[in-house]
């Protein structure tokens, strides 16, 4: 059989199940083999094995109206991952329907979409009656051309197989891009960032959504086999750093043990978490930020 890879970008709006998505395709939580020092925190890419093919996915942030600069430069990136694969998807949640944002997206794909095929992915299918999702696609298809329709449920696995047997089929001819062991190609530091940035969204919800930024400062091999790491939490305001510390403490603390035991569990040793939290006001506006973050950092209103 030939051998065939590329690169697959799922876009969407924020919380599509972009991410979840991903994980399931890929069998695990994204994670990391190799540590070069590379800056690409706003794609995560995860590699699947389907047959002789090898997916690379391209987890894009969500993409929404951008108002800041940090918005704009997430949504740059989004859009310029999808401009880069081989093949996009665009995955849509069954129960919200084309809202303004999916609106805005299908306005854009003619564009981005150029020479390469879109695929249409319906998420949480659970949560709508059967004749909603066929008048939802008939709908959506009317809208743009999409090479095919897939109905499924990230989280539950439901129509994922049908999704990956698409894409191992559509990749183009090549040799495989990476070894056949490694399942991510995101800095080790940056996949750690990323799990305690995630606790502190759970553990906060909407009350700081885009006014916090996690980076690892330092990283420890020990002798014993552990790990030693070393994060700051940025905020912008007096007040958010007070909102995660918490009474005595309690929300970090919360955060620091459960960052430490996904950690622990996904590097299969024991790991040593300090957390840090740091409050500066311009750190939405500082180019340094965005760097760690693998964006781009752009000048006034670009």
């Amino acid at each position: 059989m030939t051998q065939r890879a590329g690169f697959i970008a799922l876009i969407g709006e924020p919380n599509a199940g972009k991410s979840t998505l991903l994980n399931r395709m890929v069998g695990a939580k994204v994670s990391i083999v190799t540590h070069k020092v590379q800056t690409t925190r706003a794609r995560i890419r995860g590699v699947a094995i389907e047959g002789e093919s090898q997916l690379v996915f391209v987890d894009t942030p969500g993409l929404f109206r951008p108002r800041r600069r940090l918005d704009r430069a997430m949504v740059a990136a989004a859009w310029g991952g999808a401009a880069d694969a081989d093949v996009i998807v665009l995955l849509i949640e069954a129960h919200r329907g084309i809202t303004e944002g999916v609106e805005r997206i299908l306005e854009s794909l003619d564009e981005v979409a150029t020479g390469r095929k879109v695929a249409l992915a319906i998420n949480k299918i659970d949560r709508v009656k059967s004749e909603v999702l066929l008048g939802l696609t008939e709908k959506m298809n009317a809208r743009f051309a999409f090479a095919e329709t897939f109905m499924i449920s990230a989280e539950r696995g439901h129509g994922v197989e049908d999704l990956r047997k698409w894409l191992a089929g559509e990749v183009p001819e090549g040799p495989w891009l990476y070894p056949e062991d490694q399942i991510a190609d995101l800095p080790m530091r940056m996949i750690a960032a990323e799990i305690t940035r995630e606790k502190l969204t759970l553990r906060l919800h909407q009350e700081l959504p885009y006014q916090l930024t996690v980076e690892t400062e330092n990283w420890e091999e020990r002798k014993d086999g552990s790990a030693r790491i070393d994060q700051m939490i940025y905020v912008a305001r007096d007040g958010h750093k007070g909102i995660i510390l918490g009474k005595k403490g309690e929300t970090i603390k919360a955060v620091s043990k459960a960052a430490r035991e996904e950690l622990e569990e996904f590097l299969g040793r024991k790991v040593h978490l300090f957390l840090q939290v740091k409050v500066r006001p311009g750190w939405l506006e500082e180019a340094e930020r965005y760097s760690e973050m693998g964006l781009e950092f752009k000048d006034g209103n670009a």
